[in-house]
């Protein structure tokens, strides 16, 4: 049998083909191949329908999951139970003040928190400052509690420019009631206030003045550390080591002369004068003679600094030593360690503060100037008696 035989004889017995056609198929075969294919096509079909439901269909019962907690983010009921005292920073949003409250454990989801307060018109007059909040509140319940003073748990102080660092104790210790000793203690131990290298380990000039919320719960450590951290923040917006560095002056001495440009000016717009005497006399290797500098040394407050006074021996006596004290004199503001800076151009080696009441300063180029303003004050004096 050849190839051809193969075809025109598939049985290889002679037999004609199951169609009666040469080379032709099984029919019945053929019908149920299809109809085989038929049910494994359906089956298919109805697995991918199925398949599809089960995927789209849970991903429905995600997708309006999701969108519910969106629209309605998890919060809790009630007024809340224990206390908890919480920060509000200085220029907070509704969406930190709502991480934090989250934090602590006030309310279940900050989102919670930022929708009542895009509702609340007077989210905006929400104070910084520590609250005494409740564990587990609902959202509504902790915006009425920081919308209401007596929540506030702080102390609020404002601490003047140029207070020497033993005054600032003394109000601090006014305020929180811990005591002037404590607060010693904690300025004797500065590696854990964070003070800059320059500040060689001392607080004097780097308590920076200004208003701070005191934690209620904040130990004289933590208080003194709040205000060398602001120092330390507006030394870095302002671009201090930088600017000092330009002006070929260390950051320390910057310090020291704003101290004393902020205990002798009287009015923001002396600062800069004063700042140019210093210059000037230092240039000229005059003594400063800043009765201030001695009136430190000495721990008083007054305006009348004696003869027997100006005899003390301190570094810090600028009538008996030449150049600046060794270190600051107070703690000065911002437009102080501008002025230090930037002095004002002139050639002023003199000033006298002729009339403390009303912040009356002068200036003056000669000695003989100076004598005619010291005049000026010495009239002042007698007008007031006990100054």
């Amino acid at each position: 049998m050849n190839d051809l035989d193969l075809f025109s004889d598939p049985y290889g017995d002679g037999r004609p083909p199951p169609d009666g056609r040469s080379g032709g198929r099984d029919p019945r075969r053929a019908r149920k191949r299809q109809k085989r294919r038929r049910r494994n096509g359906r089956a298919a079909a109805l697995f991918a329908m199925a398949f599809l439901v089960a995927v789209f269909g849970t991903g429905g019962v995600l997708g309006y999951a999701w969108l519910d907690n969106r629209r309605n983010p998890p919060d809790y009921d009630g007024d809340g139970t224990g206390n908890v005292t919480v920060q509000i920073k200085d220029g907070a949003t509704g969406v930190k003040i709502g991480t934090t409250l989250e934090e602590h454990k006030v309310v279940k989801s900050s989102r919670a928190f930022v929708k009542v307060y895009t509702k609340e018109t007077r989210a905006s007059t929400i104070q910084p400052g520590f609250y005494q909040m409740r564990l587990k509140m609902s959202s509504a319940a902790a915006m009425a509690l920081l919308l209401d003073p007596k929540s506030r748990a702080g102390n609020q102080i404002t601490i003047p420019e140029g207070r020497r660092a033993t005054e600032v104790f003394e109000l601090l210790s006014k305020k929180t009631g811990i005591s002037v000793k404590e607060f010693q203690a904690a300025a004797k131990k500065p590696e854990g206030l964070g003070l800059p290298p320059y500040a060689k380990g001392k607080v004097e000039g780097y308590l920076y003045p200004g208003r701070y919320d005191l934690d209620p719960n904040g130990s004289a450590a933590q208080i003194l550390k709040q205000m060398v951290t602001r120092f330390n923040e507006e030394a870095e917006s302002g671009g201090l080591v930088g600017k000092a560095r330009e002006a070929g002056l260390n950051p320390g001495t910057v310090i020291t002369l704003a101290s004393l440009i902020q205990a002798e000016g009287a009015r923001p717009s002396d600062l800069p004068k004063v700042s140019r005497v210093i210059y000037n006399r230092i240039d000229k290797g005059m003594k400063l003679q800043f009765d201030s500098t001695v009136v430190y040394a000495l721990n008083k407050r007054t305006l009348t600094v004696t003869n027997e006074d100006l005899k003390y021996d301190s570094p810090y006596n600028t009538y008996k030593y030449t150049g600046l004290p060794p270190g600051p004199i107070g703690n000065p503001g911002s437009a102080a360690i501008e002025a230090a800076l930037a002095p004002k151009e002139g050639t002023w080696l003199f000033f006298v503060t002729t009339d403390p009441t009303r912040k009356i300063t002068e200036f003056a180029t000669t000695y003989d100037q100076q004598l005619e303003l010291e005049k000026k004050f010495r009239a002042w004096q007698r007008a007031n008696p006990g100054n």
